[in-house]
């Protein structure tokens, strides 16, 4: 299969810049995968289409203000995008621009941070040393900028509405941005429904949201993400699975956790690790039976999951839709509900 494949033509005015107010006022596409029915909502009456028993996955990560702005010896701007630790102080990171970033290369973020540059991996990322006094995410949250995609052009006003209601764990460089649309009183009033909503962890990097750059989209490498599941979340899962409950996933990154852990008959074990999962046609879910997201980038490794659910024709077809029907994309943008 083609990267080609999955591409579409999106007007730029359809981008979302800013996050829609309040959370749950954004617009909801419903496809009813049975029927291949389209229908359009408001994301608060998604309770509409959520029963008693159903299992909500939602990824409690929280985003890194990761994005740093900093000086060379020599005076000249880098900025450092953290993409991984891999211990204490050592984080693999992208720099912009790179050539200024060779492994022994010193950097300054103002009074409180600095950093060597160790080495460089095949794909040109760096592996860094910070030097700090005191907690790092104490002083990251003083020098570091929260790490907003390349398409938002709009200054965020509140660092908060890039991160869900749930958020928990510090860790990821993007935000899992189907949960964004959810607030406390909304997921209360599934709660109150009978959804259970049970807790995962991927922490995002960006591999999730490279371009694909293979024609052939076999030969596209993710990047590794941390990923864990508890005892309590597998059982919950499996409990679901057992009992002919539905298993629906908020986010592509809940897809992918899920899916790592999942066996063929659809239950999970419990666990924590790396992933690497790319997930495109025809590959069927083992576990997730419905997903919650947002509308893709062209040719994007999210738009190639999403196609597992139902063919890619179809998938292409509802975002002609969506399109015509003046839906908000990407990021900041607005929902859609695969059933």
């Amino acid at each position: 299969m083609k990267t080609s494949d999955f591409f579409y033509d999106l007007p730029e005015e359809l981008i979302a810049q800013t996050p829609a107010e309040p959370r749950d006022s954004s617009r909801l596409l419903v496809y009813h995968r049975d029927k291949k029915l389209i229908e359009h909502r408001i994301f608060r009456d998604i309770g509409d289409y959520l029963k008693a028993g159903d299992v909500l996955v939602v990824n409690r990560t929280k985003v890194l203000p990761a994005r740093i702005f900093a000086k060379t010896e020599h005076g000249g701007a880098v900025e450092v995008l953290l993409l991984k630790r891999l211990s204490l102080d050592e984080w693999e990171v992208l720099v912009r621009p790179g050539k200024k970033c060779r492994p022994g290369s010193r950097l300054t973020a103002g009074d409180e941070l600095s950093l060597e540059v160790l080495s460089v991996t095949e794909t040109g990322e760096r592996r860094v040393k910070f030097f700090y006094r005191g907690a790092f995410e104490d002083v990251l949250s003083r020098a570091g900028t929260m790490p907003l995609p390349p398409y938002i052009h709009e200054k965020l006003k509140d660092p908060n509405r890039y991160q869900t209601v749930y958020c928990k764990e510090n860790g990821s460089a993007a935000a899992p941005t189907a949960g964004l649309h959810f607030t406390e009183e909304l997921l209360d009033r599934l709660r109150q429904k009978g959804v259970e909503i049970v807790e995962i962890l991927l922490h995002v990097g960006l591999g999730t949201f490279r371009p694909v750059k293979a024609e052939n989209i076999e030969e596209h490498v993710m990047h590794s993400e941390f990923y864990e599941v508890s005892e309590e979340a597998a059982e919950a899962v499996n409990r679901a699975k057992r009992e002919g409950r539905r298993v629906i996933a908020v986010g592509t990154t809940s897809v992918r956790t899920l899916e790592t852990v999942a066996a063929p008959d659809g239950t999970v074990r419990a666990g924590k690790g790396e992933t690497q999962i790319f997930l495109y046609p025809p590959y069927k879910m083992k576990c997730v039976d419905a997903l919650l997201t947002n509308f893709h980038l062209p040719g994007s490794t999210l738009l190639m999951l999403v196609s597992c659910l139902c063919s890619r024709e179809e998938v292409l077809e509802i975002y002609q839709t969506a399109v015509r029907e003046k839906y908000r994309f990407f990021s900041f943008g607005d929902a859609c509900l695969f059933l």
